[in-house]
């Protein structure tokens, strides 16, 4: 029971910090997040929307994580696997609308796929039942 415990919430906590190293960056310098898709930045407008959903956003996400990792694991992991499986499937979706994905996408594609098969395993074991927990009817 404390390894799911730890597991559980050590997997939240990457989560939460790499969304936040993202947040951080778009809040610092919108222009380097948008570096990694090779997309230049050209008004202030830009510039905000970057921070607004890369930093406002991202940071929201990962102080809701933060907050929820102790006391509320399953809705923590539940939001995750709807978050990194909704990443990955926005990547699958761009396939097959606008043509195969660069080095960066299918990077992502994979560690996006692979974060969200976590995120279920990890909420499907919070869910089982454990063995020294007696069920009373």
């Amino acid at each position: 029971m404390k390894m799911k415990r730890i597991l559980s919430q050590s997997f939240i906590i990457l989560s939460a910090l790499s969304i936040l190293s993202v947040s951080v960056m778009a809040f610092d310098d919108p222009q380097s997040v948008m570096d990694l898709v090779q997309v230049s930045l050209t008004n202030n407008d830009a510039y905000s929307s970057i921070r607004g959903v890369y930093g406002g956003a991202g940071f929201a996400i990962a102080i809701s994580l933060v907050y929820s990792f102790r006391k509320h694991t399953e809705n923590a992991l539940a939001f995750l696997m709807m978050l990194w499986g909704f990443y990955a499937v926005s990547r699958l979706i761009t396939i097959f609308k606008d043509g195969p994905l660069g080095d960066f996408g299918n990077l992502w594609i994979k560690t996006e796929s692979m974060l969200f098969l976590v995120a279920c395993l990890l909420y499907a074991w919070n869910r089982w039942p454990d063995k020294t927990t007696v069920q009373l009817s």
